[in-house]
């Protein structure tokens, strides 16, 4: 059964929403709306917006204007765009009682890939009355998929107000994604591809470069730049595929780092040198460099992508600093961590070097190559068996 979609833009003309630190719900939504009904539209799916304008819509009226477009059939998705506040951090999703977590769980999984935490995703029940979901746009849109997603917090003591001022569209396209793979729709990128950027506040030339997957020095010979300085709202042209020196390739669903490093004859760590990746997260639609010269410039800092059932006492363990030190390095203001979440790591005083496992490695020759024996490096790394993983970090006594 083809989906169709109805975009709510919380909030709106009398109704502000939550405003903090420059930013102001009603309009914030307003833009993601209408971002999400573009790229619905270039994905071919059928979408309606309930406001186009700073439009005030009340309780009873919002949830009727959702459910005039499709009525109230299953096949019909409501996303409910809206900003957080009360200090935490993260993206949220809240789904229906009626509805499983399947979605919910993979515009969580998009985030994620997007460089936004995720504090959860979950059902909250009317305390009047269980059986009744909590929010009346989820109660009042009978049999509709309807979903609130609250994309960061306004007020937040972390990263939030910068990825919600400035990375506002990487996360509006993680639902995009999210929403396409679980309709059944083939995914592009559309005009997020286009050949232009427009620099905001924070932007290197080498972060841009990472994020479209070309060199730094492309970047500069395509701008005529003759130093690496940038202006807000600087345009810059960013180099095709066609233009790019090798083999580009297009990161498809189910890949992988590794995957694709194996496919072309190259390791992990070239694949992501050359590309100038931090961490192994991949988007699909992404374009990876997979042949020609190796940038020179070196990654300036130890990474490690948080996997299911770390904590940040077996991570700063395993790298030899304290859990304040890693705390403190990464800006964190709590333990809570979330799977796939990228962690820079300190550099130790000590005298420990830290290895990553490669494919073809054993601790037998991880220990000889290093001088020390399986044993010590078992027993430094508390490791009960000698399996490893590709991309594993082994302390090398």
């Amino acid at each position: 059964m083809a989906k169709k979609i109805v975009i709510d833009a919380g909030h709106g003309g009398s109704d502000p929403g939550t405003s903090a630190n420059g930013i102001v719900e009603k309009d914030l939504t307003l833009k993601i709306s209408d971002y999400l009904h573009r790229r619905f539209d270039e994905l071919g799916i059928p979408n309606e917006m309930t406001r186009t304008g700073d439009t005030t819509l009340g309780p009873s009226e919002r949830p009727k204007k959702a459910q005039s477009f499709y009525g109230n059939s299953n096949d019909v998705i409501l996303i409910s765009n809206h900003i957080n506040a009360g200090g935490g951090d993260g993206a949220e999703v809240i789904y229906s009682l009626r509805n499983s977590d399947k979605l919910s769980k993979m515009i969580a999984d998009e985030f994620i890939k997007s460089g936004q935490n995720v504090r959860k995703y979950y059902q909250r029940r009317l305390p009047s009355d269980p059986s009744k979901d909590y929010y009346y746009i989820l109660r009042d849109t009978p049999n509709n998929e309807s979903i609130i997603v609250e994309y960061g917090f306004a007020d937040s003591k972390g990263d939030d107000p910068s990825l919600l001022k400035n990375n506002w569209e990487d996360l509006a396209e993680a639902v995009v994604r999210a929403v396409a793979s679980y309709a059944g729709v083939s995914y592009d990128a559309g005009s997020t591809g286009a050949n232009t950027y427009i620099v905001k506040s924070g932007d290197t030339l080498w972060s841009i470069a990472r994020k479209f997957g070309v060199s730094v020095d492309e970047i500069k010979s395509k701008n005529n730049l003759s130093s690496n300085s940038l202006k807000l709202n600087q345009i810059l042209l960013i180099p095709s595929a066609e233009e790019v020196p090798g083999d580009i390739y297009i990161v498809q669903a189910g890949d992988s780092l590794w995957s694709i490093s194996n496919r072309y004859g190259l390791t992990v760590d070239e694949l992501k040198r050359m590309n100038n990746l931090i961490s192994n997260n991949l988007s699909i639609g992404q374009r990876l460099v997979v042949k020609g010269n190796v940038p020179s410039e070196p990654m300036d800092e130890n990474t490690y992508v948080v996997k299911s059932g770390d904590s940040l006492y077996q991570i700063a363990r395993t790298f030899g600093v304290s859990v304040d030190e890693l705390m403190n390095y990464n800006n964190l203001t709590s333990n809570l961590l979330s799977v796939g979440q990228v962690l820079r790591i300190p550099n130790s005083n000590g005298s420990q070097k830290v290895y990553t496992v490669k494919s073809g490695d054993n601790l037998y020759s991880i220990a000889r190559e290093n001088n020390t024996s399986v044993s010590e490096i078992m027993n430094v790394n508390n490791l009960s068996s000698n399996l490893l993983s590709i991309g594993q970090k082994l302390i090398i006594p």
